[in-house]
């Protein structure tokens, strides 16, 4: 007990850093998956540039692009602190799997909810915020839940450039004392993270249930 009391510490500094790149991403991923959402749905160029983005993002993984952005990048001049590094990788990779999801969303709604929201003499934005979003959250809202549950464990990834989060400060324990406890608990925080995300998103489903 003694032991777990002295390298819990370390360990909630670790939870605190992961937690700032869970928040960021999503507070910025979700707005730009439905923005880029809405240009995957058009017809223009754009449309096809925001395709190949989302390929790239999908197609590569997250700690290949990890490296890419902290450790290549650099290479040609771009250089990025690890903690905005590891922040910008995480949003454009996020970003791109809320934008299919999003993108599926909104080809769900029917058209004539677009052609009677036109009758009613309401602009496209008036149309999107009033009508259209809410009906799509709550029709994405599953397939948001189980990203956000995956994040919390990708942010695991951010080892990789040497930022101190809480599997990091677990494997530190881990080498330093020759134990499987301070894995262990890293265990324990991740799992009642991913439980107390999965508590409040059943709540934020519930609170949807009246577009049903």
């Amino acid at each position: 007990m003694q032991y777990i009391l002295e390298i819990l510490p370390s360990l909630f500094s670790g939870v605190v850093t992961t937690l700032e790149i869970f928040a960021l991403t999503i507070v910025l991923s979700i707005p730009l998956g439905v923005l880029f959402s809405l240009a995957l749905t058009g017809k223009s160029i754009i449309k096809v540039i925001f395709e190949f983005y989302v390929w790239i993002m999908r197609g590569t993984p997250l700690l290949l692009q990890l490296i890419f952005i902290f450790y290549g990048l650099p290479i040609i001049g771009i250089v990025f602190p690890r903690f905005e590094a590891a922040v910008i990788a995480f949003v454009l990779n996020y970003a791109a799997y809320f934008a299919e999801i999003f993108r599926g969303g909104f080809q769900s709604i029917p058209k004539n909810q677009f052609e009677s929201a036109k009758m009613l003499r309401l602009s496209r934005w008036q149309t999107l915020r009033n009508i259209v979003i809410p009906q799509v959250f709550k029709i994405v809202l599953p397939s948001i839940g189980n990203e956000v549950i995956n994040l919390v464990k990708d942010s695991s990834l951010v080892y990789v450039i040497g930022i101190g989060d809480l599997l990091q400060a677990g494997n530190i324990a881990t080498a330093r004392d020759v134990t499987l406890v301070p894995l262990i608990l890293v265990a324990v925080f991740y799992l009642v993270l991913t439980a107390v995300l999965t508590l409040v998103l059943r709540k934020i489903e519930q609170r949807f249930d009246y577009w049903r």
